[in-house]
């Protein structure tokens, strides 16, 4: 327009058009300051600095009905340096939210005051303060009709608590801070309800060793004493069992919980860092007991279902265990006993054809895996298995995904509603009021009954199962939702439009991958269960080691590792330790150089048993490193069947013969029956001196040079005899002779006798016999520590 009347006008000077533009920069300098100073304090404005922080603690009821007064209570602190005058807290009814992704953007942003908070219901329901002193918490507590609330259609609301007050520097009344969560609105029964199916685990961590005592009672050693303070009053497992009794559950059950409790309800005993034992407390014994009668009172008339024994990871069986050979057979022996335990322990049948990867988190061989030790349905969760159809709503659980397998599917937002500090009552209030809010969003999105299924995190904390509780036992009393087994939510009809298709392996979430256990756990395990198999072919009574080290190794690829990756390899290698210690007590003797004077001898093997059972099966095999000089039984070697009684030794004979003199080494070695080599050999040194022809030789000149010495000494003596009766001549005396027979032969004789023969009589029992340079040989067996016969 200015353009236009220029036009029309007379043409000004060049003079007088920049007099003019001069003018309009001047007039329109304090208006371009002003909006430079408007726009410069605008986000201050939109977050002020001093902020009032609100909790909301407490929200009764969590879903109310039409004739219900809602109750909400808490506690605002001013977060600023200045008092904030003539605060109040107000309340404040936000719009009617109408996807489960709205939900989900004020549950993440609960404190922004830019959201859309709604009108405060005015001075009747508020409560006010005079002052708020920074740093000091002030509780505050307002109840309201629900008519009041001026609801309308039923559905999720927006609800949030806020609080407004004044500050020295901004001197007029604003909003200081908010906390929104949700105020779900059912005014009557729904015409159509959801089934939802609630699962309660009943899971804790590892505690048990492969240790037992020796005695007939096999007293348990556990590896602390964490379990009793989680059963005890107070503690996170008797809340879980306390506060499920009053809910309509699925219990999702470790067997080896139960068979740990039990155990310690019969006598336990604790590891020490030393290596030792020491005996359980009589206390928590009784703890025990009453934990497990409380349970089975609590399950009776429930669904339970039994993971297999130790909760089996079975995503790091299907992406790292089943390269190692054997893995696999652990799940099926984990899956076999896991409804002996729970039936012998609870006294209820339970349904073991569920399989619970971690998160619910799926791939093709985590399916695999699962179906393989005969589990048919599979809990997967909807962030695992997403929805590629782009559908407006939430369909059932279960998805047919071929080959006889059901994929029960959790919604992930109401499975995840309490993971978390839930500690702070506010944090615990939100996650209730979010879950609520989830579920009727679900409900309202069809008019088609449809089954929800909730998998919380296994191992929830007692906080976390409070908050859980409080949720469940609010939908139950709703009017959007009816309870359902896992069973039933399994067996319902599927939704045609709904995924079913599982995800590639590579989409396996990474941060999950990363807390697998290691293919070395799973080599550890094998190892553990080859020599168990070594070991149990000699035991009289194989269950005394067998059972304790089976369940051993169930825990030793149990999920609660996740995270924990050294405590689970000292896990594992303590087993393989012990394993190794009781196989070494049964074992050989170490023996020294023995001395083999002779062709042939016996010589003795030792075997000794510290086991308190009797071992058989086995077979003592020694062998000649040198069968040219030695024989073992006339051959290179030789083998005999060993049985020891528990306690005891038992020496093993065998017989050798000697071909040539010097040095030969002989090794001892324990074989099973099955031919495998049991324990460590031992090899000791034989010492052949046989007795040469030449040395024969000389012992017989020497006795030849005694007869001959003899025989001259004795026709000598009768020399002299003869002489002297010659000299007495016809006329003289009588000869003397020993018996005055006066026959100079009876003379000679007494002589001879006197004098003794030098090569000794003829008889046997002459002392001058020579003795024999060997014993008679003895076949019969020696004791321990027998030295060799002769």
């Amino acid at each position: 327009m200015a353009d236009a009347a220029e036009i029309q006008g007379p043409s000004a000077s060049p003079a007088r058009r920049r007099l003019r533009r001069a003018g309009a920069l001047l007039a329109g300098a304090p208006l371009l300051a002003g909006l430079l100073q408007l726009t410069a304090t605008e986000p201050a404005q939109a977050a002020p600095v001093d902020s009032v922080s609100v909790a909301l603690d407490t929200m009764t009821p969590s879903a109310p009905t039409e004739d219900d007064t809602l109750t909400v209570s808490g506690t605002v602190i001013n977060n600023g340096r200045q008092p904030v005058t003539g605060a109040h807290v107000g309340l404040r009814v936000g719009p009617l939210l109408n996807t489960r992704s709205a939900v989900d953007g004020i549950a993440q942003h609960p404190n922004d005051l830019r959201g859309g908070t709604g009108d405060e219901l005015g001075d009747k329901y508020t409560e006010k303060f005079s002052k708020l002193v920074p740093g000091v918490a002030e509780h505050f507590s307002i109840s309201v009709p629900v008519d009041e609330l001026d609801l309308g259609k039923d559905g999720v609301y927006s609800f949030g608590v806020s609080v407004s007050g004044k500050t020295s520097a901004r001197p007029w009344d604003q909003m200081l801070g908010i906390e929104r969560t949700f105020l779900p609105w059912q005014s009557s029964e729904a015409d159509t309800k959801s089934r939802t199916t609630v699962m309660w685990p009943l899971i804790s961590s590892v505690h048990m060793t492969a240790r037992t005592g020796a005695g007939e009672r096999q007293t348990p050693v556990f590896q602390d004493d964490e379990l009793a303070k989680e059963i005890a009053p107070g503690g996170r497992l008797a809340q879980m069992m306390d506060l499920g009794r009053d809910l309509d559950v699925t219990w999702v059950i470790d067997p080896d919980l139960l068979a740990a409790v039990d155990a310690m309800a019969n006598g336990y005993r604790v590891q020490q860092s030393d290596g030792s034992s020491k005996a359980g407390s009589r206390e928590n014994q009784d703890t025990a007991k009453q934990w497990l009668a409380g349970l089975q009172q609590a399950v009776a008339g429930k669904e339970v279902v039994a993971l297999p024994f130790a909760d089996p990871d079975l995503a790091s069986l299907a992406h790292t265990g089943t390269s190692v050979t054997g893995s696999l057979s652990h799940l099926k022996d984990a899956t076999d006993v896991a409804a002996l335990t729970v039936k012998t322990v609870l006294h209820v049948t339970p349904t073991t054809d569920f399989a619970w990867p971690v998160e619910g988190a799926v791939d093709p061989s985590i399916i695999k895996v699962a179906t393989s030790a005969g589990a048919d349905r599979v809990i997967a969760r909807s962030d695992s298995l997403r929805e590629s159809a782009g559908l407006s709503y939430t369909p059932s659980a279960a998805r047919p995904i071929g080959g006889g397998t059901t994929a029960v599917v959790a919604d992930a937002r109401m499975s995840t509603a309490f993971e978390g500090d839930l500690t702070k009552a506010d944090s615990s209030t939100l996650a209730v009021q979010q879950f609520l809010a989830q579920s009727l969003e679900a409900n309202v999105q069809k008019d088609e009954q449809r089954s929800i299924v909730v998998a919380p995190q296994r191992m929830p904390t007692a906080s976390q199962a409070q908050a859980m509780a409080t949720a469940v036992k609010a939908l139950q009393d709703g009017n959007w939702s009816q309870p359902e087994t896992l069973t039933g939510a399994a067996n319902a009809k599927p939704d045609p439009d709904a995924t079913s298709r599982i995800p590639s392996t590579s989409a396996y979430p990474s941060s999950l991958r990363k807390q697998e256990l290691p293919r070395s756990a799973f080599e550890q395990i094998a190892d553990t269960q080859d020599k168990l198999d070594n070991f149990q072919v000699i035991l009289t009574d194989q269950s005394r080691v067998v059972t304790p080290f089976g369940r051993a190794i169930n825990r030793g690829m149990s999920t609660s590792w996740r995270g924990q990756a050294a405590k689970a390899d000292g896990f594992r290698a303590d087993v393989l330790s012990y394993l190794d210690n009781l196989g070494g007590q049964v074992k050989l003797i170490d023996k020294s150089e023995t001395k083999l004077s002779g062709r042939s001898a016996t010589i003795p093997v030792t075997v000794q048993n510290n086991l308190v059972q009797p071992v058989g099966h086995l077979y003592l095999r020694l062998s000649s490193t040198q069968p040219t000089r030695l024989k073992i039984a006339g051959k290179a070697y030789d083998e005999q069947p060993v049985e020891v009684s528990g306690g005891h030794s038992q020496s093993v004979k065998f017989t050798t013969s000697a071909n040539a003199n010097g040095r030969a080494t002989v090794l001892a070695q324990l074989y099973t029956e099955d031919g495998q080599e049991y324990g460590d050999p031992v090899s000791f040194d034989v010492k052949v001196t046989e007795v040469t022809p030449t040395v024969m030789l000389v012992i017989g000149g020497g006795v030849l040079l005694l007869v001959l010495a003899g025989f001259r000494m004795y026709t000598q003596r009768k020399r002299a005899a003869a002489r002297q009766a010659e000299e007495e001549g016809p006329d003289g005396a009588e000869a003397d002779s020993g018996d005055g027979s006066g026959n100079p032969d009876d003379a000679g004789d007494r002589l001879s006798e006197e004098a003794g023969s030098p090569a000794g009589a003829t008889g046997p029992d002459q002392p001058g016999d020579p003795a024999p340079d060997t014993a008679p040989e003895s076949a019969d067996p020696s004791g321990t520590g027998e030295r060799v016969d002769r």
